[in-house]
């Protein structure tokens, strides 16, 4: 198999009551299973890398904010019709709830967990 580009679709602001500690949380889950799907010879991507920069550039003083709601699910949204798959990983979150939808809509494989993502053969795996 070839690589994909695999999106991953979780928690960001669920359950964090905004409170930013929580939400890098949060990120940092997304991003470990970012790291295991590369590990697998995946190319893992999170609409939050996206759309955080951009809503910062246009003046988004903190996440939530009426900027930054411009960016995060319209970017992650875009980013996904580039996308061949999704990762769900576990958690409650209408956003990323959101994104499976559109990724079914658009024909994309949706993943529930690691194992299922067959190992890419490339040769340039790590781990």
């Amino acid at each position: 198999m070839n690589p994909q580009l695999i999106l991953i679709a979780g928690p960001f602001r669920s359950g964090t009551d905004g409170v930013p500690a929580r939400i890098a949380k949060n990120l940092s889950r997304l991003e470990c299973a970012a790291l295991a799907v590369y590990e697998r010879g995946h190319v893992p991507v999170i609409g939050e890398w996206l759309s955080l920069p951009l809503a910062r550039a246009a003046g988004s003083q903190r996440t939530g904010d009426e900027i930054s709601e411009t960016f995060l699910y319209p970017a992650a949204h875009r980013l996904l019709r580039q996308c061949d798959a999704i990762l769900r990983i576990e958690g409650e979150s209408s956003g990323a709830d959101a994104d499976v939808a559109l990724g079914r809509a658009l024909g994309l494989r949706i993943y529930y967990g690691l194992g299922e993502i067959p190992v890419a053969s490339d040769g340039e795996r790590n781990g």
